[in-house]
């Protein structure tokens, strides 16, 4: 991607990487562009430039972080309004577009498949509803108030930091379930259309997290001790492993006792193993499937008939 700034054409940004589409929509940009530069879209909308350019290359980059001089002069205000944005977009048209074509997707499911697929959406969704709310409660207000002098001693970024779990994680098990455990019954082009959005909001939602730790808390860190210097953390990736392959028969008993909700002691009591030997093999379970949370392993157990969903409520 070429390097981008305030003179360069609005259309022309958008053409080096169509993912930016996103931010644009989000900052209230129409997408009228005509021959109008970035500066003079962001200067209608009555958007910071410099802000807006740093949201894009967070936005399109997949290594490095943003410089400490461009995060001191970026407006805050404007990554607030990118993330208010963002929370109505996934809550008011991506959870829609998941719930309803999901339900279309299981129809031709047994009434048991059905309830274990809509009983592990629906609890992903009431997690990013939980995860969005606590954002727009207490995050945004907490960064409003600092913004205009005040503080609120109940709260603080690191707080943030510490609840700010992985919205990721479980609809990346959802996308692994409709790919490879959803009987061949499901209709066939429902299915890859459902696959196509799920990459694509897994990697917005991947994103907006690397907006939110990469912008959101280090300039919020700046204004709460502004002597402090710019913590910027990589977060390497460890998710390198090849995945596949068939589960061996212990395996698949290590699934069903881990779909029954019993923790790796009582795991290894039941099958006479050490605890080093579940993980182990608890491990290759996750990379042969995919899944990486209990709740999908447990949908995945029960839609490959290797568990009955009566033994697990």
């Amino acid at each position: 991607m070429e390097i981008i700034n305030g003179k360069m054409k609005m259309a022309d940004l958008v053409e080096s990487n169509f993912r930016l589409l996103a931010v644009v929509s989000r900052m209230g940009i129409d997408s009228s562009f005509g021959e109008h530069t970035v500066e003079e879209m962001c200067q209608r909308h009555s958007l910071d430039t410099d802000t807006f350019l740093l949201l894009c290359s967070v936005y399109s980059s997949d290594e490095g972080h943003p410089v400490s001089k461009m995060l001191r002069n970026a407006r805050l205000s404007d990554i607030l309004f990118y993330l208010h944005r963002s929370h109505d977009y996934y809550l008011k048209d991506a959870l829609v577009y998941l719930s309803e074509n999901i339900a279309a997707l299981v129809a031709p499911c047994t009434e048991p498949q059905k309830k274990i697929f809509r009983r592990f959406f629906d609890d992903y969704k009431a997690e990013l509803v939980k995860h969005f709310k606590f954002e727009e409660e207490w995050v945004i207000p907490y960064v409003q108030s600092l913004m205009i002098g005040q503080r609120d001693s109940r709260f603080s970024i690191d707080q943030f930091e510490e609840n700010h779990s992985n919205i990721e994680e479980k609809l990346s098990d959802l996308k692994n379930l409709i790919m490879n455990s959803l009987p061949q019954g499901c209709d066939s082009a429902l299915r890859f259309d459902l696959l196509r959005f799920i990459y694509t909001l897994h990697d917005d939602l991947a994103r907006h997290t690397k907006v939110e730790d990469d912008v959101l808390v280090p300039m919020v860190r700046l204004i709460e001790n502004p002597r402090a210097s710019v913590d910027l953390k990589t977060k390497a990736s460890h998710d390198t492993e090849e995945r596949g392959g068939e589960l061996s028969e212990r395996e698949k008993e290590i699934l069903v006792s881990v779909a029954q909700g019993l923790i790796n002691k009582e795991i290894a009591d039941r099958h006479n193993i050490s605890i080093n030997t579940v993980i182990t093999h608890r491990k290759n379970i996750t990379r042969k499937t995919g899944i990486k949370t209990v709740p999908g392993l447990t949908v995945y157990a029960i839609l490959n008939n290797l568990v009955d969903i009566n033994t697990i409520e």
